[in-house]
């Protein structure tokens, strides 16, 4: 093995390691301000998350919520790596573990550490009771930064990322739209459950479903934010010998357009076509990996974009 490639493999090896090591500390971050501010306040994330937590008020508590998200991720994250491959591997395994061990842990529902109950703390249950309001903000920020840490380092919590991929990938459906309409229903489902249980004894259920989507319009930007700072686009030209198979799997893969534009290097005067391409940040990274992949030799070279006007992109707001 040469020298250049030894130093690859280590460079490989520990930006593997970082990213494992970032997916945890988000999925820490993230269970916090589930486990510790959210469940006992009855406003529900949407998502597996909040599908958990609903099932934990229809058991009264019996059922863990951590333990319950893992059960449901385990058929979507089979059923995303049949569908995905190798983007739904290793890290969505260890992101979506991570969260719900850390979710039964804080709040004290594993076997044998049943000693942490944070959601019982006085300070916790002083907002709770005198400033409703901020605990949920504390909440929606501790999980739209966790969420962000995880993305950002190409990671994932399963759930709602499975059904959004899958979704697109064999139906053409928009990711944004996938995440709205089952966050939506998973809302609306822990309202009634909350409603017909009678489980809020000091606010009416209508009122945190309310705030349900309120928690969610909140840590959804605090993900983009985290992820991207506040552009919310990548722009990626890559020069490489093997543009067609890059092309292909932007296309078919990622259900990215992409231009192909004709150019000739300076230095060796060859004839090669130069690829352009806009991607989520979540894309960014899968992309740079089959680039990589594909073509160890290219040329990439990836830019922040402020907006995006046409399929595929939000506008600014």
């Amino acid at each position: 093995m040469s020298a250049a490639k030894k130093l690859v493999d280590s460079i490989s090896r520990k930006h593997l390691l970082r990213d494992y090591i970032a997916i945890i500390i988000g999925a820490f971050i993230m269970a916090s301000g589930i486990a510790i501010f959210l469940v006992d306040a009855k406003v529900v994330p949407g998502g597996v998350s909040g599908l958990a937590m609903a099932f934990h008020y229809l058991s009264a508590g019996k059922i863990p919520v951590g333990m319950m998200m893992w059960v449901f991720n385990i058929p979507l994250y089979i059923w995303g790596v049949r569908e995905l491959g190798k983007q739904f591997g290793a890290r969505t395994f260890v992101g979506f573990t991570a969260n719900s061990f850390f979710i039964d842990l804080l709040r004290g529902q594993l076997p044998f550490i049943s000693g942490l109950r944070l959601q019982e703390h006085p300070a916790i249950v002083a907002l709770r009771q005198n400033d409703f309001l901020f605990l949920i903000l504390i909440g929606s920020v501790l999980l739209g930064v966790g969420l962000g840490i995880i993305f950002k380092f190409r990671g994932s919590t399963a759930g709602s990322d499975v059904l959004a991929a899958v979704g697109q990938k064999r139906w053409g459906l928009k990711p944004g739209m996938v995440f709205m309409v089952v966050d939506s229903l998973v809302i609306a489902f822990a309202g009634l459950v909350i409603h017909y249980r009678h489980l809020a004894a000091d606010r009416p259920a209508l009122t945190l479903t309310l705030y349900a989507f309120f928690l969610l319009f909140v840590s959804s930007r605090l993900v983009d934010v985290i992820i991207d700072g506040f552009d919310y686009a990548r722009s990626v030209m890559i020069v490489s010998s093997r543009s067609e198979e890059i092309s292909k799997h932007i296309v078919q893969d990622m259900g990215r357009g992409a231009t192909a534009i004709a150019a000739r290097g300076v230095y060796t005067d060859e004839q090669r076509e130069v690829l352009y391409t806009v991607v989520s940040p979540k894309e960014i990274g899968t992309l740079i990996e089959v680039v990589k992949q594909i073509d160890p030799r290219a040329f990439v070279i990836v830019n922040n974009v402020h907006e995006v006007l046409g399929e595929g992109f939000r506008g600014r707001i």
